[in-house]
């Protein structure tokens, strides 16, 4: 009885938009105290939720992407990706996609990414014929290629969380990102192929030449970042710490990042920082609680009970934590689940990194589905269309994003094999 009054209070306060880390706070805080513990234990496992090493990465990961946007790097990439394929019919949808690959590197936030692309990129769609509902449907999609290829803000608190290898989780996402570009570049093609109307870009070297020395600075700091990582130079929090410093100073030297502008950097990653961090804080005492009420066996006793198929498990898996990531934010929901289902997981015989891969693309794919939907409402107001109107767009990109998800659910190695390859 005590669980359910304590999700019906939480469900309440979220459907009345109360913030996510004071809707779970809240009744967290009123289940200790109706249960006579003291608000110093409330206080112990909101700061041992966030009392972590790996956690330090985040903080700076944010920092790298927030330094890349005041940067203008996100500009460069898309004029290198314009120069080289401006000529390929539905070329703009390509760019798009590359670009969110490019910009993956150095950012692992969704949000980031379609706010900080979707000014460029949509207008310029829009500009050379290309509907407005495709634009913002393609934008919103590519941009969760940024949460799952490293360095990937989720991977770290999932990695904290599992007691598993950043550096390997790191390693077991890249594949299945490129899938994920690789399947929104197939709807891309098979949208634009029938499309006489489209107009594309005359191939000019000058303005190829001249673009390539524009992003091969950049360029060097994913290579700084996950070369340093994978190579064993660095840990990826010092990696994250050397990726900043490094992002900072090109942006100094190409004069896109001013002293005075420093403020204002610090602010937007102070301010990112603090709401995971507080997100982290509560969803770890909600955790307690739910280990205190026995939950996690139950829903595993339950779900043993359910089936003891590898696969269907998987299956059911992907179904809740969409559901979940529709309507909760993304962390939280790691935070919460992770505990729980993990375990379970392993019973089955899944390998935790593949779990993670799998959560995590489940988690960004919930990013696009409404209710909650982050993306659509970062997109919204940067593109001046209703949120229905950014799903009914976003809604057909869906499709090669659940076929990923499915390959990588029916073929773990996918996701396993780089990992392996490189002995981590």
């Amino acid at each position: 009885m005590s669980m359910t009054l304590l999700a019906v209070a939480i469900i309440a306060l979220l459907v009345l938009r109360v913030p996510v880390a004071f809707a779970l706070l809240g009744p967290c805080l009123t289940y200790v105290t109706l249960n006579g513990q003291s608000v110093g234990l409330s206080m112990r496992e909101v700061t041992g939720a966030i009392d972590s090493f790996p956690l330090l990465a985040v903080p700076l990961f944010i920092l790298v992407g927030v330094v890349a946007n005041h940067a203008g790097i996100a500009d460069r990439l898309f004029d290198f990706a314009q120069a080289l394929i401006g000529r390929v019919k539905g070329s703009l949808g390509y760019v798009n996609i590359g670009v969110s690959l490019g910009f993956s590197w150095m950012s692992g936030s969704a949000l980031a990414d379609a706010a900080g692309l979707g000014k460029v990129e949509v207008p310029a769609m829009v500009r050379k014929g290309y509907p407005r509902r495709f634009a913002v449907g393609i934008t919103a999609a590519s941009s969760l290629i940024g949460p799952v290829m490293p360095p990937s803000i989720p991977a770290v608190v999932y990695a904290s969380i599992a007691a598993v290898s950043t550096g390997a989780l790191f390693a077991a996402s890249v594949v299945p990102a490129f899938l994920l570009a690789s399947g929104l570049a197939l709807a891309v093609f098979l949208w634009a192929r029938g499309r006489s109307d489209l107009r594309a870009e005359p191939f000019e070297w000058a303005r190829l030449r001249a673009a390539t020395l524009r992003v091969i600075a950049p360029l060097f700091a994913p290579v700084i970042i996950l070369g340093g990582i994978l190579g064993g130079f660095f840990t990826p929090t010092e990696a994250a710490a050397v990726g900043a410093a490094y992002v900072l100073a090109l942006g100094f030297a190409t004069g896109r990042v001013r002293p005075r502008d420093l403020g204002a950097i610090l602010r937007d990653t102070a301010a990112t920082t603090a709401s995971i961090t507080l997100i982290l804080g509560a969803s770890g005492l909600l955790a307690w609680i739910l280990a205190r009420e026995q939950v996690p066996g139950a829903v595993a006793e339950f779900m043993l009970g359910l089936t003891d198929n590898q696969v269907v498990f998987l299956l059911l898996v992907n179904v809740l934590l969409i559901l979940l990531g529709a309507v909760l934010e993304g962390t939280s929901v790691l935070v919460i689940t992770v505990p729980i289902l993990l375990p379970i997981a392993v019973q089955f015989g899944v390998d935790p990194l593949h779990f993670g891969v799998l959560t995590i693309v489940n988690l960004m794919i919930g990013l696009l589905t409404p209710p909650i939907g982050a993306v659509l409402y970062v997109l919204s107001p940067v593109t001046k269309l209703p949120v229905h109107e950014v799903f009914r767009g976003t809604a057909p990109f869906l499709v090669p994003l659940v076929a990923v998800l499915l390959l990588i659910t029916f073929v773990p190695s996918v996701v396993t094999f780089l990992p392996t390859v490189l002995g981590l």
